[in-house]
């Protein structure tokens, strides 16, 4: 089948002097920030992406990023012992959270529910109260790490991603384990709710991204061996039609989030992808650009437009 869209990288962004691991919004659409293996949080300009600024520098590899626009923080998960919150209005980090000796793979947070939760390698999910800036829950789900967290857009239900190749549903209030889901075979990296919260989808070590039905008791919708290893990232689109997933095997694939179809493949072969283990992605609003980033230290742009009829 022929893509529908066509593709052009649009820049490469270089300035990270170790692997980049992470990719979060800012607060106008055009920017977004940076983090990996070196402690730099950079905040790059899509109309301008020559230069990126330097907001933080911590003491440890960055896995997670959280933007918390209400508050205009940056949530910089290092791979320390703690959380730090930096306020973005005056460049300063305003609070460090302590937390255990692990390292934190994955944050997200409930503006409602004024709760961000986090993802760590001891095998917790911790829950940190924004309002008191304090840690208000851990509970130690697995002896492996936590991967990935993502909480549904209707319900007061979370989704846990596990090394030991579960998925866990879970009540975002009290933290109890709802459902238990078993079908990877590898670490479960990456899991994201469609954005109507109809489905959860998973990728994993074992190269395969499995869709669940939210609305049918999580059953199995669909797996799809998607890459050749590794689906580190699920993102989609801001209008929700999209999704991409990114891997170790170098690439970035763009698929239909109704269908769950394959549209387009973009590699280094075809389109100068990059070089190494393609980390994260984000896919912002500006000119609906796709940002990936890699362990080769760079972080490319993509333009997909579609083909003209």
């Amino acid at each position: 089948m022929a893509s529908p869209f066509q593709v052009q990288k649009i820049t490469t962004l270089t300035g990270h002097r170790d692997c980049v691991y992470t990719l979060e919004c800012a607060p106008e659409p055009q920017k977004f920030f940076s983090a990996g293996a070196d402690g730099l949080v950079v905040q790059w300009d899509l109309t301008q992406p020559e230069t990126g600024e330097l907001v933080a520098k911590v003491s440890s590899s960055v896995y997670a990023l959280k933007y918390v626009p209400e508050r205009n923080w940056l949530l910089i998960g290092h791979n320390h012992n703690s959380l730090e919150v930096l306020d973005l209005s005056a460049k300063a980090i305003v609070k460090t959270i302590p937390l255990p000796p692990a390292a934190i793979f994955d944050i997200q947070y409930s503006w409602e529910a004024q709760q961000a939760y986090l993802a760590l390698g001891d095998g917790s999910l911790v829950m940190v109260d924004l309002e008191k800036l304090e840690v208000q829950k851990a509970v130690r789900f697995a002896e492996k790490s936590v991967r990935s967290v993502a909480l549904h857009p209707q319900r007061t239900e979370l989704a846990l991603g596990l090394s030991d190749y579960r998925i866990l549903i879970l009540d975002r209030e009290t933290l109890h384990v709802k459902q238990t889901l078993e079908g990877h075979t590898g670490s479960v990296f990456t899991v994201a709710y469609t954005p109507d919260g109809n489905y959860l989808l998973s990728g994993s070590r074992d190269a395969h991204l499995r869709v669940w039905n939210a609305e049918n008791q999580y059953q199995e919708h669909t797996s799809i061996i998607a890459h050749l290893f590794t689906l580190n990232h699920i993102a989609f689109s801001p209008n929700g039609r999209l999704f991409a997933t990114c891997s170790m095997d170098k690439s970035v694939k763009v698929w239909d989030a109704q269908t769950f179809k394959l549209l387009k493949v973009i590699d280094k072969a075809r389109h100068a992808g990059h070089g190494t283990s393609v980390n994260k992605l984000f896919w912002s609003a500006h000119w609906n650009q796709l940002v990936s980033c890699s362990d080769d230290r760079s972080i490319a742009v993509w333009a997909l437009t579609l083909k003209e009829i």
